[in-house]
């Protein structure tokens, strides 16, 4: 008889406990450490939720939120919506397949066709490194927004910082306090300027089901954004890298799941009203910097610092998270995740690519920004089609025999056609935006 739906089969269940065995000890000790166990799997989840998180919340973030909410004003809500739905969709999927397999994504490519994991690590490299330039370049300007330091030395300053948070002990615990502290202090101030501009909510709220526009480049563009690319694989990485996969820990992995996709929509959210209200009241965003303009708007000369902070923090949590996320492609795991040394070095080497690119690119850092979004949402698919793939055809040994759900499958297959119609449709305006 097959196993339930969702669950392991009968063959890969534990074994029941002896009979006639004595009780467990449950003294004080195993108490306190059974605390300590849990408080450290919750920090272990939040890491992987604010990572996923501010991996998509970085400059190329703003700038995608601020430029549409500018050109598509309250209809851009319709837009904020049906990426955050194909966000959960895809996240779900990709973070219970490498939940149950226990194997990373590319680690899993390769067991379905030799040499596949290379291809989608290599891509996805590549995106890493596009969205990294653009991240370095968005820390040195929002470090001059906040102090006035030049711009390029603040990026060089920044990726020496980000360098030096995988060069210490402990690193995958440190980079998850690091990510969940920038997290908060880029919501709160976004916060603070979206209720100071006084954004129309009704027409925002009427746009959710009835837009006034529908924007096919600005929807790849945010899913793209959000979980396109490395993104996709961020959370989902760092959870196993901290020892929380294997059936036994769905639930909470489930919920991480969407935690981080619904963290990263408020994120959204918050901005998009902030730059609404703005654009509302008459004030015409700059194409260069808008989401600078609309703090600027708000609150003079302290909205520009603040927004110098929220840039900065967003850089370098995306610098952090695209560089770990592309360093587990390019490494094979040895137990020890976040913190092992071939790892730590592999990120440290892409750190210092993507700024040396940054330094003799010199790219305008708005048009990388967008592009990096819209060109990670062409490769979604194709990470997303692996995940599916050994969903339905390689069950039985990369899941141990477990059955997947038929309504999670049925809704990631509907996401992936999704996501081939919109990168297929937005693809010549994509590289147009060059």
């Amino acid at each position: 008889m097959s196993a339930p739906e969702g669950r392991p089969s009968p063959a890969d269940a534990a074994p029941a406990e002896p009979t006639g065995t004595a009780a467990p000890a449950t003294g004080p000790a195993t108490t306190a450490a059974a605390r300590v166990a849990r408080r450290a799997r919750r920090s272990a989840l939040l890491g992987a939720v604010f990572l996923m998180a501010t991996s998509a919340i970085g400059p190329g973030f703003l700038t995608q939120t601020a430029s549409f909410t500018s050109s598509l004003g309250a209809a851009f809500a319709f837009v904020i919506v049906v990426s955050v739905l194909l966000d959960i969709v895809i996240q779900l999927n990709v973070w219970r397949i490498v939940a149950v397999s226990r194997l990373r994504a590319n680690e899993l490519a390769d067991r379905v066709v030799p040499g596949l994991g290379v291809v989608l690590g290599v891509a996805v490299a590549v995106g890493g490194v596009v969205f990294n330039i653009g991240n370095i370049a968005g820390a040195g300007l929002g470090a001059h927004a906040a102090t006035g330091v030049d711009v390029r030395t603040a990026a060089t300053v920044t990726a020496v910082l980000a360098v030096a948070l995988f060069l210490v002990k402990k690193a995958g615990r440190i980079m998850d306090r690091v990510i969940v502290g920038l997290g908060f202090t880029m919501i709160a101030l976004t916060v603070y300027v979206a209720v100071r501009s006084h954004p129309p909510l009704g027409e925002a709220v009427r746009n959710v089901v009835a837009p006034g526009t529908v924007d096919v480049l600005a929807i790849v563009t945010l899913v793209g954004g959000t979980v396109g690319g490395y993104i996709t694989f961020a959370g989902a990485h760092r959870m196993l890298d901290s020892g929380q996969g294997g059936v036994e820990n769905l639930p909470s992995v489930t919920r991480t799941s969407v935690v981080g996709v619904v963290v990263t929509g408020v994120m959204r959210s918050v901005l998009f009203l902030a730059v609404l209200g703005v654009v509302a009241g008459g004030v015409s965003l700059g194409t260069t910097n808008p989401a600078g303009d609309a703090f600027r708007a708000v609150a003079g000369d302290v909205g520009e610092t603040l927004f110098g902070v929220v840039l900065w923090a967003a850089a370098l949590s995306s610098v952090v998270g695209a560089s770990y996320t592309s360093a587990t492609f390019l490494t094979r795991r040895r137990g020890g995740g976040a913190g092992d040394r071939r790892q730590a070095v592999t990120t440290v080497v892409f750190i210092a690519v993507s700024l040396v690119l940054y330094l003799v690119m010199g790219s305008a850092p708005a048009t990388l920004l967008v592009f990096a979004g819209a060109f990670n949402g062409l490769i979604l698919p194709v990470g997303l089609a692996i995940m599916l793939y050994v969903a339905v055809f390689r069950s039985r040994d990369l899941l141990h025999g477990y059955r997947y759900p038929r309504w999670l499958l049925v809704l990631g297959v509907l996401g992936l056609v999704v996501t081939v119609y919109l990168a297929v449709r937005s693809f010549g305006q994509v590289f147009a935006i060059l």
